[in-house]
């Protein structure tokens, strides 16, 4: 019986060795996730700036929604 593990563990072993699927989709990742960091480093300072504008304008809209106000969005 330990014979037949062993015998099953080492195909299973060689059939994951040669099968590099799974190496192909951690190198995209890794890609992907440097192409976020490099996109994110260069449209950090206005991309933060609409952030907080649409934040605020969401936050204003709400306020005035609560208090019965109309005048924001103009």
């Amino acid at each position: 019986m330990l014979t037949k593990l062993f015998v099953k563990s080492q195909l299973a072993l060689q059939s994951f060795k040669n099968d590099e699927r799974g190496v192909t989709a951690i190198e995209y990742a890794i890609i992907g996730v440097c192409m976020a960091t490099i996109v994110l480093a260069v449209f950090n300072g206005s991309l933060q700036t609409a952030l907080e504008g649409a934040m605020k304008t969401i936050s204003d809209t709400i306020t005035a929604a609560g208090t019965g106000s109309s005048s924001v969005g103009g």
